[in-house]
């Protein structure tokens, strides 16, 4: 078995400094390495499970299909990962969007959020009035 520092697998492309690298994306790198010493019919296996779960995460993603999509992606991306370079990549990247979205979240000060939930609140107000007022149904009737 071969390892891989993080500093080779970075090689020259421009990326986080490897100190940086989120914890999630080291995992995944160790569990590719041992994924790859599985049995071929194992590895189509988890190619195949993959590929379908990208595939519903994006029906799922469409407008009107209920489910959670984005995240049935990112579940399928994990499985593809283990096996392509190019899936490892988007996963990576996803993450790192994540974290950089969590980071920013929690800096918002107590004014912002308070904002937030006002314009929420009103959106849902200025909803339920135009329904009411348009007689828009607010359950669907099949």
């Amino acid at each position: 078995m071969v390892l891989v520092s993080d500093q080779e697998y970075l090689g020259s492309r421009p990326g986080p400094d490897p100190d940086d690298i989120p914890d999630l994306i080291r995992r995944l790198r160790e569990r590719k390495l041992r994924h790859k010493q599985r049995h071929i019919v194992h590895r189509a296996g988890v190619v195949m499970l993959g590929v379908l779960l990208v595939l519903a995460g994006i029906v799922m993603s469409g407008p009107g299909v209920p489910g959670p999509g984005i995240a049935t992606i990112l579940v399928g991306l994990g499985l593809l990962a283990l096996e392509f370079e190019r899936a490892e990549r988007l996963l990576e990247r996803a993450i790192v969007w994540g974290e950089r979205a969590a980071a920013r979240a929690e800096r918002t000060t107590t004014g912002q959020r308070v904002a937030a939930g006002v314009v929420g609140v009103l959106a849902l107000g200025g909803f339920v009035a135009a329904a009411i007022l348009w007689d828009i149904p607010l359950v669907p009737v099949l």
